[in-house]
C-alpha cells in the first residue's frame, strides 16, 4: 500500500489534475475579475497606487506561498499553483494601471487603450515580445512600462530561481525526513 510519500499512479494523476484545475480557475478568475472590476478612476496617482498595492500584496502572498511550498508533501505541484496565481495576478496588475493611466490621459499611449488592449500590451511587455503597436509616449508612461521591464526581469530570474530553491529545499526536506523515519523505527 502506498504512503502519503509514494503515491500510486492514479493518486499522482488526481494530484496533478488538481494542481492544473486549481491553476485553470485561478488564473480565469483572476482575469474576470480584471474585465468585471470597475475601474472609473481617471487619476493617475490612483493608478500608481494600485500597482503598488497589488504588486505589495502579490510579494505577501508569494512569501506565504513559497514558505508553504517548502513544507510541502508535493512542492512541484504547488509551485505551479502559485505561479499559476502570480503570473496572471502580476500581468493584470500593470494592465489595470496601463488602462487607468491611458484613462486619465489619453497621449500617455500611442493608441487609445481598452483593458483588452492594455492586457494585451502588459502580456506583450512580460514577454519581451514588444510588437511596437502599442508604446508609451510620455515619460511617465515610460517610467511605468520600463518598471515592468526591469521587475520582468527580476521575478523571471530571480523568482524562478526561488521556486526551484523552495521545491529542492522541500524534496531534500522529505528524503531526509525518511531517511530518520527508517532509521529510528518507532
Amino acid at each position: 500500500m502506498a504512503t502519503l510519500g509514494d503515491p500510486t499512479p492514479r493518486q499522482r494523476r488526481f494530484l496533478f489534475l488538481r494542481a492544473g484545475l486549481r491553476a485553470l480557475v485561478t488564473a480565469t478568475l483572476l482575469v474576470v475579475l480584471y474585465y468585471v472590476l470597475p475601474m472609473s478612476s481617471t487619476l493617475n496617482t490612483h493608478a500608481v497606487l494600485l500597482l503598488v498595492l497589488c504588486l505589495a500584496v502579490l510579494v505577501a502572498v508569494l512569501a506565504w506561498r513559497i514558505r508553504g511550498i517548502t513544507r510541502s508533501q508535493f512542492p512541484g505541484l504547488r509551485a505551479i499553483e502559485t505561479l499559476a496565481m502570480a503570473v496572471p495576478l502580476y500581468i493584470l496588475a500593470f494592465a489595470a494601471t496601463y488602462f487607468l493611466t491611458a484613462r486619465a490621459n489619453g497621449s500617455y499611449f500611442s493608441q487609445p487603450m481598452t483593458r483588452s488592449g492594455a492586457l494585451y500590451f502588459s502580456i506583450t511587455v512580460f514577454s519581451t515580445v514588444g510588437f511596437g503597436d502599442i508604446a508609451p509616449k510620455t515619460d511617465a508612461a515610460m517610467l511605468v512600462v520600463g518598471a515592468q521591464m526591469l521587475l520582468d526581469l527580476l521575478l523571471l530570474g530571480f523568482g524562478v530561481r526561488v521556486f526551484v530553491s523552495a521545491v529542492n529545499l522541500s524534496r531534500r526536506r522529505h528524503v531526509q525526513d525518511k531517511s530518520n523515519d527508517s532509521a529510528h523505527p518507532g
